[in-house]
């Protein structure tokens, strides 16, 4: 079972105003679907990073590597070296 997640009231707002717009602009609420799982994720990668020790360039670059790549939409990695 996957564990239960809390929502703001302000993700509860954009969940719901998500529902509105998916019976009455599909493809709006398309972009929004997009843009709420963008900020969800980011607030996940800041929780990770802010938890983390310090990264090195060359850290920070793989990193950045993975969001930039085409590769890593479809689940694989590339090595940095």
């Amino acid at each position: 079972m996957a564990a239960k997640t809390h929502l703001t009231a302000e993700q509860r707002r954009e969940r719901a105003r998500m529902a509105v717009l998916h019976r009455h602009n599909p493809e709006r609420a398309a972009e929004l679907r997009r843009d709420y799982h963008v900020d969800q994720l980011a607030e996940r990668i800041a929780a990770v990073v802010n938890a983390a020790p310090p990264l090195t360039d060359e850290q920070r670059a793989r990193l950045a590597g993975l969001l930039a790549s085409p590769q890593a939409s479809k689940g694989g990695v590339q090595d940095a070296a």
